[in-house]
């Protein structure tokens, strides 16, 4: 799955593979000034209101007997 970096609850930054290049992503747009480190307890990372999550894209196939009309009316 892939994961984005989100301000409250608007997507900010593009959809990216890994959490890993996300974080890079905020260090490279100076938000943060460090990268963290798995597992060690730590405070506020990101500044308030920024977080990182994973992007939850539902897919579904389109109905194959629909099609578009001939006219616009």
């Amino acid at each position: 799955m892939p994961y984005a970096l989100f301000a409250d609850d608007r997507q900010i930054g593009p959809n990216l593979p890994t959490e890993a290049e996300v974080w890079k992503q905020a260090l490279d747009a100076s938000l943060i000034s460090d990268l963290p480190v798995a597992g060690e307890a730590g405070g506020l990372v990101l500044p308030a209101r920024y977080h990182v999550k994973e992007i939850r894209e539902e897919y579904c196939a389109p109905d194959p007997a629909w099609k578009l009309p001939d006219e616009i009316s």
